[in-house]
């Protein structure tokens, strides 16, 4: 079996890392690429787990010595993810998932444009203020400058979901995760012939809702929260209210 590599892209805080732990629990031969970064690391993070964590000056003398199949800076850190992920994944058989953001993403379709990209959109910006304001305090403060920060990178973010191939909103966990388990299983159909065991039909059903000519109509709300098709303002009207957070 030939290996898949899929990128899943998303703003900070829309549950992205919850919808890959979710996958990898019900699909197996899927390989995850821990990136590296400059970053301390958060809460209970640990080294090789859910990051590398490194020095600036070691990530920078990866980045001279080509080690990276993507890199780059993100709020004042370094990310990166090294080419022998890919490698490893393929000698194993197994397909690659790639978490990382527009920027990285962009690196890679570009070398590599068979990869199968998928964008994870939060429903609203309160939604999505919420969840990153329960982050900040389960890792022990909340810095309201970092919050508005990443609230207004993720509609720059958001605006780059026409570069990628399928889209999902996470607004309910089990169907974005079922969603994305789909799009796993309807490209190895496709690209490997794989079977699907149980309702295929269905899958490739559910798959082919999540491709981006076909989500327009659900993703307008989406846009329209985060100030894309309508008022700008408006975005920012979502950004500040706070009435059901605390």
């Amino acid at each position: 079996m030939a290996g898949i590599l899929f990128i899943i892209s998303a703003p900070s805080g829309s549950g992205k890392s919850t919808l890959v732990s979710e996958l990898r629990k019900q699909v197996t031969g899927i390989d995850f690429a821990v990136s590296w970064t400059t970053r301390a690391p958060r809460g209970q993070e640990e080294d090789g787990r859910e990051y590398h964590f490194t020095t600036r000056e070691n990530f920078e003398t990866m980045v001279a010595e080509g080690k990276f199949l993507e890199h780059a800076e993100v709020f004042g850190n370094l990310y990166g993810t090294a080419r022998e992920s890919l490698e490893e994944a393929r000698l194993a058989g197994h397909d690659l998932l790639l978490d990382i953001d527009v920027q990285g993403a962009h690196q890679v379709r570009e070398n590599l444009p068979e990869a199968v990209s998928i964008f994870v959109m939060p429903p609203t910006p309160k939604v999505l203020r919420t969840r990153l304001r329960n982050r900040s305090r389960a890792e022990g403060s909340v810095n309201e400058a970092e919050l508005y920060r990443r609230l207004s990178e993720a509609s720059r973010e958001i605006e780059n979901y026409r570069h990628y191939g399928y889209i999902l909103v996470n607004d309910i966990l089990d169907r974005a995760v079922a969603q994305l388990e789909a799009i796993v299983l309807a490209e190895r159909f496709y690209r490997n012939g794989e079977t699907i065991a149980f309702r295929s039909r269905r899958v490739l059903e559910v798959a082919t809702s999540c491709l981006q000519k076909n989500v327009q109509e659900r993703i307008k709300p989406v846009l329209d929260a985060f100030g894309m098709m309508g008022d700008p303002a408006q975005a920012k009207l979502n950004f500040g209210e706070d009435a059901d957070d605390d």
